[in-house]
């Protein structure tokens, strides 16, 4: 079964597609508040899942890491507004330490071509 890199940097790729599967490299967005980087960083999940051929409506599996749990609800209102209601993926939360301490949201998704 051949591997697909989706835009291979030094580090990793933005994107990987293995048989009917696309995995994303975890994406921050940009933005002050955890709003604004949720916002960004879905947005650039929507792109990622264009170029593998998918959407959001065929998401299997995200996980979400926030640097302070705090702002959950926060996440969610701009989870909640984005995600095909009527195909919802399995998703967990948790707080981590995220790269930077400017970075305040992650999302990490696996979905089907």
């Amino acid at each position: 079964m051949s591997i697909k890199r989706i835009e291979p940097g030094k580090r990793m790729s933005g994107a990987v597609v293995h048989g009917n599967t696309v995995y994303l490299a975890g994406q921050v967005g940009e933005g002050a508040s955890v709003t604004e980087q949720s916002k960004s960083a879905l947005a650039e999940v929507d792109r990622l899942l264009a170029l593998a051929g998918s959407d959001k409506s065929r998401i299997l599996q995200t996980v979400i890491y926030l640097s302070d749990m705090s702002t959950f609800a926060e996440m969610n209102a701009v989870w909640e507004a984005w995600i095909d209601p009527a195909n919802p993926p399995a998703r967990a939360t948790s707080e981590a330490a995220l790269a930077t301490p400017d970075y305040k949201v992650e999302f990490i998704v696996t979905a089907a071509i």
